[in-house]
Protein backbone atom coordinates (compact mmCIF):
# COMPACT_ATOMS: atom_id res chain seq x y z
CA UNK A 1 0.00 0.00 0.00
CA UNK A 2 1.29 3.46 -1.21
CA UNK A 3 1.88 5.79 1.87
CA UNK A 4 1.04 9.32 1.16
CA UNK A 5 3.90 11.81 2.01
CA UNK A 6 3.93 13.81 5.68
CA UNK A 7 1.77 16.57 4.61
CA UNK A 8 0.04 18.71 6.40
CA UNK A 9 -3.72 18.46 5.78
CA UNK A 10 -6.38 21.41 5.87
CA UNK A 11 -9.92 19.93 6.56
CA UNK A 12 -12.94 21.71 5.58
CA UNK A 13 -16.63 21.66 6.46
CA UNK A 14 -19.09 21.77 3.58
CA UNK A 15 -21.83 24.34 4.86
CA UNK A 16 -20.97 27.51 6.12
CA UNK A 17 -17.53 27.85 4.85
CA UNK A 18 -17.92 26.92 0.77
CA UNK A 19 -21.52 26.97 0.80
CA UNK A 20 -23.96 28.93 2.70
CA UNK A 21 -25.58 27.09 5.44
CA UNK A 22 -28.56 25.36 4.64
CA UNK A 23 -29.70 21.87 4.00
CA UNK A 24 -28.47 22.04 0.68
CA UNK A 25 -30.91 19.22 -0.78
CA UNK A 26 -31.27 20.52 -4.67
CA UNK A 27 -29.25 22.74 -7.04
CA UNK A 28 -31.69 25.84 -6.48
CA UNK A 29 -30.06 26.31 -2.31
CA UNK A 30 -26.40 26.12 -3.66
CA UNK A 31 -24.73 29.85 -3.16
CA UNK A 32 -21.24 29.74 -2.94
CA UNK A 33 -19.44 32.20 0.33
CA UNK A 34 -17.80 34.91 -1.26
CA UNK A 35 -14.08 34.78 -1.89
CA UNK A 36 -14.32 30.75 -1.22
CA UNK A 37 -12.90 29.94 -5.21
CA UNK A 38 -10.22 32.23 -4.91
CA UNK A 39 -9.06 31.50 -1.45
CA UNK A 40 -9.03 27.67 -1.85
CA UNK A 41 -7.20 28.09 -5.00
CA UNK A 42 -4.64 29.95 -3.94
CA UNK A 43 -4.08 27.79 -0.70
CA UNK A 44 -3.86 24.73 -2.75
CA UNK A 45 -1.48 26.07 -5.07
CA UNK A 46 1.09 28.14 -2.72
CA UNK A 47 0.96 25.77 0.35
CA UNK A 48 1.58 22.16 1.12
CA UNK A 49 -1.88 21.55 2.44
CA UNK A 50 -3.41 18.04 0.95
CA UNK A 51 -7.34 19.42 1.29
CA UNK A 52 -9.85 17.29 2.82
CA UNK A 53 -13.54 17.91 2.89
CA UNK A 54 -15.49 16.89 6.76
CA UNK A 55 -19.00 17.28 6.68
CA UNK A 56 -22.27 16.64 8.89
CA UNK A 57 -25.03 16.22 6.45
CA UNK A 58 -28.27 15.18 9.12
CA UNK A 59 -30.42 12.25 7.96
CA UNK A 60 -29.24 12.02 4.92
CA UNK A 61 -31.05 8.53 3.07
CA UNK A 62 -33.76 9.47 4.84
CA UNK A 63 -37.50 10.26 3.85
CA UNK A 64 -37.12 13.74 5.03
CA UNK A 65 -33.91 14.42 3.25
CA UNK A 66 -33.50 11.14 0.31
CA UNK A 67 -30.00 10.36 -0.60
CA UNK A 68 -30.23 11.52 -4.19
CA UNK A 69 -31.18 15.01 -3.30
CA UNK A 70 -27.49 15.17 -1.39
CA UNK A 71 -25.93 13.34 -3.92
CA UNK A 72 -26.79 15.69 -6.96
CA UNK A 73 -26.21 19.21 -5.72
CA UNK A 74 -22.75 17.59 -3.47
CA UNK A 75 -21.53 16.39 -7.07
CA UNK A 76 -22.17 19.79 -8.70
CA UNK A 77 -20.39 21.31 -5.62
CA UNK A 78 -17.16 19.00 -5.96
CA UNK A 79 -17.08 19.85 -9.87
CA UNK A 80 -17.30 23.53 -9.64
CA UNK A 81 -14.29 23.67 -6.94
CA UNK A 82 -12.39 21.29 -9.84
CA UNK A 83 -12.83 23.95 -12.25
CA UNK A 84 -11.69 25.92 -10.16
CA UNK A 85 -8.37 24.40 -9.29
CA UNK A 86 -9.65 22.87 -6.26
CA UNK A 87 -9.17 19.45 -5.64
CA UNK A 88 -10.31 17.08 -2.66
CA UNK A 89 -7.91 14.28 -2.07
CA UNK A 90 -10.59 12.42 0.29
CA UNK A 91 -13.82 13.64 1.63
CA UNK A 92 -15.66 12.10 4.70
CA UNK A 93 -19.40 13.06 5.21
CA UNK A 94 -21.61 11.59 7.95
CA UNK A 95 -25.31 11.12 7.09
CA UNK A 96 -26.10 10.13 11.00
CA UNK A 97 -28.85 12.22 13.11
CA UNK A 98 -27.30 14.20 16.25
CA UNK A 99 -29.38 11.34 18.34
CA UNK A 100 -27.78 8.34 17.12
CA UNK A 101 -24.62 9.83 18.49
CA UNK A 102 -21.82 8.35 15.94
CA UNK A 103 -18.65 8.66 16.53
CA UNK A 104 -18.07 9.43 13.57
CA UNK A 105 -20.15 12.53 13.61
CA UNK A 106 -17.96 15.73 14.37
CA UNK A 107 -17.05 16.75 16.92
CA UNK A 108 -16.03 13.07 16.72
CA UNK A 109 -13.21 12.10 14.69
CA UNK A 110 -14.56 8.27 13.63
CA UNK A 111 -13.98 9.36 10.05
CA UNK A 112 -10.72 10.62 10.45
CA UNK A 113 -9.06 7.55 11.78
CA UNK A 114 -6.58 7.59 9.11
CA UNK A 115 -4.96 10.85 9.78
CA UNK A 116 -3.61 9.68 13.07
CA UNK A 117 -1.05 6.83 11.14
CA UNK A 118 1.53 8.93 11.33
CA UNK A 119 1.52 9.58 7.32
CA UNK A 120 0.21 13.10 7.95
CA UNK A 121 1.79 16.24 9.39
CA UNK A 122 -1.39 16.91 12.31
CA UNK A 123 0.74 19.36 14.53
CA UNK A 124 0.72 21.75 11.02
CA UNK A 125 -2.65 20.85 9.87
CA UNK A 126 -5.76 22.91 9.98
CA UNK A 127 -9.61 22.80 10.36
CA UNK A 128 -11.94 24.81 8.71
CA UNK A 129 -15.44 25.72 9.99
CA UNK A 130 -18.04 27.85 11.17
CA UNK A 131 -19.22 25.87 14.21
CA UNK A 132 -18.16 25.89 17.75
CA UNK A 133 -17.96 21.53 17.21
CA UNK A 134 -15.51 22.22 14.15
CA UNK A 135 -13.03 23.73 16.83
CA UNK A 136 -13.81 21.39 19.04
CA UNK A 137 -13.12 18.71 16.01
CA UNK A 138 -9.31 19.93 15.52
CA UNK A 139 -8.21 20.11 19.32
CA UNK A 140 -10.05 15.70 19.62
CA UNK A 141 -8.05 15.17 16.26
CA UNK A 142 -5.02 17.05 17.45
CA UNK A 143 -4.55 19.73 14.82
CA UNK A 144 -5.25 23.59 14.81
CA UNK A 145 -8.58 25.69 13.96
CA UNK A 146 -9.40 28.30 12.12
CA UNK A 147 -13.16 29.68 13.13
CA UNK A 148 -15.17 31.38 9.78
CA UNK A 149 -17.06 33.82 12.13
CA UNK A 150 -17.20 36.86 13.31
CA UNK A 151 -13.49 38.22 14.86
CA UNK A 152 -16.09 39.57 17.62
CA UNK A 153 -17.36 36.12 18.91
CA UNK A 154 -13.91 34.60 20.44
CA UNK A 155 -15.47 35.05 24.22
CA UNK A 156 -17.80 32.20 23.16
CA UNK A 157 -14.75 29.33 23.03
CA UNK A 158 -13.53 27.84 26.11
CA UNK A 159 -10.04 27.73 27.34
CA UNK A 160 -9.13 24.86 25.86
CA UNK A 161 -10.64 25.43 22.07
CA UNK A 162 -9.39 29.05 22.41
CA UNK A 163 -5.63 27.89 22.33
CA UNK A 164 -6.60 25.26 19.55
CA UNK A 165 -8.27 28.29 17.69
CA UNK A 166 -5.64 29.53 15.31
CA UNK A 167 -7.32 32.53 13.92
CA UNK A 168 -11.09 34.06 13.58
CA UNK A 169 -12.35 35.44 10.38
CA UNK A 170 -15.34 35.55 8.23
CA UNK A 171 -13.37 36.92 5.12
CA UNK A 172 -11.86 33.89 3.00
CA UNK A 173 -9.01 36.61 1.60
CA UNK A 174 -7.81 37.19 5.14
CA UNK A 175 -7.46 33.18 6.16
CA UNK A 176 -5.64 32.91 2.85
CA UNK A 177 -3.23 35.49 4.09
CA UNK A 178 -3.14 34.13 7.17
CA UNK A 179 -2.24 30.09 6.20
CA UNK A 180 -0.03 31.31 3.27
CA UNK A 181 1.72 34.54 6.25
CA UNK A 182 1.38 36.87 3.64
CA UNK A 183 0.66 39.75 5.59
CA UNK A 184 1.49 42.32 2.85
CA UNK A 185 -1.57 41.16 0.52
CA UNK A 186 -3.93 40.82 4.12
CA UNK A 187 -7.25 42.67 3.76
CA UNK A 188 -6.93 46.01 4.96
CA UNK A 189 -9.46 46.23 7.60
CA UNK A 190 -10.19 48.96 10.13
CA UNK A 191 -13.12 48.72 12.98
CA UNK A 192 -14.14 51.69 15.02
CA UNK A 193 -16.42 52.69 17.77
CA UNK A 194 -17.32 56.18 18.46
CA UNK A 195 -19.89 56.84 21.84
CA UNK A 196 -20.65 59.59 22.95
CA UNK A 197 -23.64 61.41 24.75
CA UNK A 198 -25.39 62.42 21.36
CA UNK A 199 -24.78 59.02 18.93
CA UNK A 200 -23.47 55.44 19.49
CA UNK A 201 -21.92 54.09 16.59
CA UNK A 202 -20.13 50.69 15.24
CA UNK A 203 -18.27 50.79 11.92
CA UNK A 204 -16.34 48.34 10.54
CA UNK A 205 -14.48 48.67 6.76
CA UNK A 206 -12.53 46.39 4.40
CA UNK A 207 -11.25 48.37 1.62
CA UNK A 208 -10.25 45.20 -0.40
CA UNK A 209 -14.05 44.13 -0.73
CA UNK A 210 -16.55 43.52 -2.18
CA UNK A 211 -19.46 46.19 -1.63
CA UNK A 212 -20.94 43.43 1.25
CA UNK A 213 -22.28 44.69 3.86
CA UNK A 214 -25.54 46.83 5.55
CA UNK A 215 -25.94 50.19 6.62
CA UNK A 216 -28.16 51.78 9.65
CA UNK A 217 -28.67 55.53 11.17
CA UNK A 218 -32.34 55.97 11.41
CA UNK A 219 -32.69 58.42 8.64
CA UNK A 220 -33.88 57.17 5.45
CA UNK A 221 -32.14 59.38 3.00
CA UNK A 222 -29.09 59.49 4.50
CA UNK A 223 -29.00 55.16 4.50
CA UNK A 224 -30.01 55.81 0.93
CA UNK A 225 -26.95 57.79 0.28
CA UNK A 226 -24.98 55.44 2.30
CA UNK A 227 -26.14 52.40 0.37
CA UNK A 228 -24.34 54.46 -3.10
CA UNK A 229 -20.93 54.28 -0.91
CA UNK A 230 -21.23 50.91 -0.49
CA UNK A 231 -22.62 49.84 -3.80
CA UNK A 232 -19.95 52.23 -6.16
CA UNK A 233 -16.73 52.23 -3.27
CA UNK A 234 -16.46 48.50 -3.48
CA UNK A 235 -15.49 48.57 0.30
CA UNK A 236 -17.01 46.25 2.86
CA UNK A 237 -19.39 48.46 5.25
CA UNK A 238 -21.23 47.25 8.29
CA UNK A 239 -22.40 50.42 10.26
CA UNK A 240 -24.93 50.93 13.24
CA UNK A 241 -25.58 54.26 14.78
CA UNK A 242 -28.30 55.28 17.25
CA UNK A 243 -28.55 59.05 17.33
CA UNK A 244 -30.48 61.74 19.08
CA UNK A 245 -32.53 62.48 16.10
CA UNK A 246 -35.54 63.91 18.51
CA UNK A 247 -32.87 66.67 18.51
CA UNK A 248 -32.21 66.61 14.58
CA UNK A 249 -30.09 64.69 12.02
CA UNK A 250 -26.72 66.70 12.65
CA UNK A 251 -25.20 64.68 15.20
CA UNK A 252 -25.61 60.96 13.38
CA UNK A 253 -24.77 62.45 10.04
CA UNK A 254 -21.52 64.04 11.00
CA UNK A 255 -20.22 61.33 13.74
CA UNK A 256 -20.69 58.51 11.17
CA UNK A 257 -18.38 60.71 8.37
CA UNK A 258 -15.82 60.77 11.03
CA UNK A 259 -16.19 57.06 12.35
CA UNK A 260 -16.19 56.67 8.03
CA UNK A 261 -13.04 58.94 7.89
CA UNK A 262 -11.22 57.09 10.58
CA UNK A 263 -11.87 54.30 9.34
CA UNK A 264 -10.54 53.95 6.31
CA UNK A 265 -7.59 56.30 7.46
CA UNK A 266 -6.93 53.26 9.64
CA UNK A 267 -6.96 51.07 7.27
CA UNK A 268 -4.59 52.51 4.53
CA UNK A 269 -1.75 51.85 7.22
CA UNK A 270 1.15 53.42 6.01
CA UNK A 271 -0.36 53.22 2.47
CA UNK A 272 2.80 51.87 0.16
CA UNK A 273 1.57 50.57 -2.80
CA UNK A 274 -2.49 52.94 -2.96
CA UNK A 275 -3.37 54.66 -6.34
CA UNK A 276 -3.52 57.90 -3.44
CA UNK A 277 -5.17 59.77 -6.03
CA UNK A 278 -8.91 58.87 -7.39
CA UNK A 279 -11.42 61.08 -9.71
CA UNK A 280 -14.65 60.52 -11.11
CA UNK A 281 -16.62 62.20 -13.58
CA UNK A 282 -20.23 61.14 -13.32
CA UNK A 283 -23.57 61.96 -14.85
CA UNK A 284 -26.98 61.63 -13.59
CA UNK A 285 -29.60 62.59 -15.55
CA UNK A 286 -30.36 66.34 -15.39
CA UNK A 287 -26.66 66.56 -13.82
CA UNK A 288 -22.64 66.30 -13.87
CA UNK A 289 -20.67 65.45 -10.02
CA UNK A 290 -17.36 65.58 -10.40
CA UNK A 291 -15.39 64.35 -7.48
CA UNK A 292 -11.56 64.38 -6.92
CA UNK A 293 -9.46 62.73 -3.64
CA UNK A 294 -5.84 62.93 -2.64
CA UNK A 295 -5.26 60.86 0.63
CA UNK A 296 -1.86 63.31 1.19
CA UNK A 297 -2.79 63.33 5.23
CA UNK A 298 -3.80 67.36 5.14
CA UNK A 299 -7.54 67.69 4.94
CA UNK A 300 -9.23 70.35 2.74
CA UNK A 301 -12.85 70.18 1.11
CA UNK A 302 -13.28 72.43 -2.02
CA UNK A 303 -16.83 72.40 -2.62
CA UNK A 304 -18.72 74.39 -5.68
CA UNK A 305 -22.30 73.37 -5.12
CA UNK A 306 -25.76 75.03 -4.70
CA UNK A 307 -28.47 73.11 -4.30
CA UNK A 308 -31.37 74.57 -5.74
CA UNK A 309 -33.83 73.52 -2.21
CA UNK A 310 -32.56 73.09 1.39
CA UNK A 311 -34.39 70.19 1.52
CA UNK A 312 -34.56 66.27 -0.15
CA UNK A 313 -37.49 65.37 1.62
CA UNK A 314 -36.80 66.01 5.35
CA UNK A 315 -33.07 65.99 5.06
CA UNK A 316 -31.47 69.21 5.36
CA UNK A 317 -29.13 69.69 1.94
CA UNK A 318 -26.59 71.59 4.11
CA UNK A 319 -25.37 68.46 5.81
CA UNK A 320 -24.25 66.89 2.94
CA UNK A 321 -20.89 69.23 2.67
CA UNK A 322 -21.42 68.70 6.50
CA UNK A 323 -21.22 65.04 6.01
CA UNK A 324 -18.19 65.51 3.34
CA UNK A 325 -16.16 68.00 5.37
CA UNK A 326 -16.05 65.65 8.13
CA UNK A 327 -15.32 62.81 6.21
CA UNK A 328 -11.75 64.82 5.23
CA UNK A 329 -10.92 66.11 8.43
CA UNK A 330 -11.19 62.35 9.46
CA UNK A 331 -9.58 60.45 6.73
CA UNK A 332 -6.97 63.20 6.29
CA UNK A 333 -7.44 64.03 3.02
CA UNK A 334 -8.01 66.41 0.03
CA UNK A 335 -11.46 66.24 -1.59
CA UNK A 336 -12.80 68.80 -4.23
CA UNK A 337 -16.65 68.26 -4.94
CA UNK A 338 -18.54 70.27 -7.93
CA UNK A 339 -22.47 69.09 -9.17
CA UNK A 340 -24.37 71.16 -11.88
CA UNK A 341 -27.81 72.63 -11.37
CA UNK A 342 -30.26 70.47 -11.60
CA UNK A 343 -32.66 68.30 -9.46
CA UNK A 344 -31.54 68.48 -5.58
CA UNK A 345 -32.26 65.06 -5.26
CA UNK A 346 -30.10 64.03 -8.03
CA UNK A 347 -27.38 66.24 -7.26
CA UNK A 348 -26.89 64.96 -3.80
CA UNK A 349 -26.81 61.52 -5.05
CA UNK A 350 -24.24 62.21 -7.73
CA UNK A 351 -22.14 63.37 -5.06
CA UNK A 352 -22.43 60.66 -3.07
CA UNK A 353 -22.07 58.09 -6.39
CA UNK A 354 -18.89 60.14 -7.76
CA UNK A 355 -17.48 60.46 -4.05
CA UNK A 356 -17.60 56.40 -3.92
CA UNK A 357 -16.18 55.85 -7.22
CA UNK A 358 -13.22 58.30 -6.51
CA UNK A 359 -12.30 56.57 -3.51
CA UNK A 360 -12.44 52.97 -5.03
CA UNK A 361 -9.69 53.96 -7.20
CA UNK A 362 -7.60 55.96 -4.68
CA UNK A 363 -7.09 53.44 -1.74
CA UNK A 364 -6.24 50.89 -4.73
CA UNK A 365 -3.45 48.50 -3.87
CA UNK A 366 -1.66 48.20 -6.94
CA UNK A 367 -0.54 44.09 -6.63
CA UNK A 368 3.14 43.42 -5.35
CA UNK A 369 3.91 46.65 -5.01
CA UNK A 370 5.33 48.87 -1.83
CA UNK A 371 6.38 52.01 -3.32
CA UNK A 372 4.91 54.89 -1.29
CA UNK A 373 3.28 57.07 -3.82
CA UNK A 374 4.69 60.08 -2.55
CA UNK A 375 8.43 62.18 -3.31
CA UNK A 376 8.68 63.28 0.74
CA UNK A 377 8.71 59.98 1.96
CA UNK A 378 6.19 59.59 4.17
CA UNK A 379 2.73 60.63 3.82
Amino acid sequence: MEMKMHKPVLFLDRDGIIVEEDQVDSLEKVKYIPGVFSALSRIQRESDFTFSMVSNQDGVGTPSFPQENFDIPQQMIMKTLQGEGILFDEVHVDLSLPEDNCPGRKPGIGMLKQYQSGAYDLANSVMIGDRITDVQLAYNLGCKAVWFADPKRIGELSEELASTCIFISDNWHAIACFLLDDPDHAPRFAQVERNTKETQIELSVTLDGTGSGHVHTGIGFFDHMLEQVLRHSGLDITLHAHGDLVVDEHHTVEDVALALGQAVREALGDKRGIARYGFELLPMDDVLAQVAMDFSNRPYLLWEVEFARSYVGTFPTEMVEHFFKSFSDAAQCNLAMKVGKGNTHHQVEALFKAFSRALKKAVHKYPYSNVLPSTKGIL
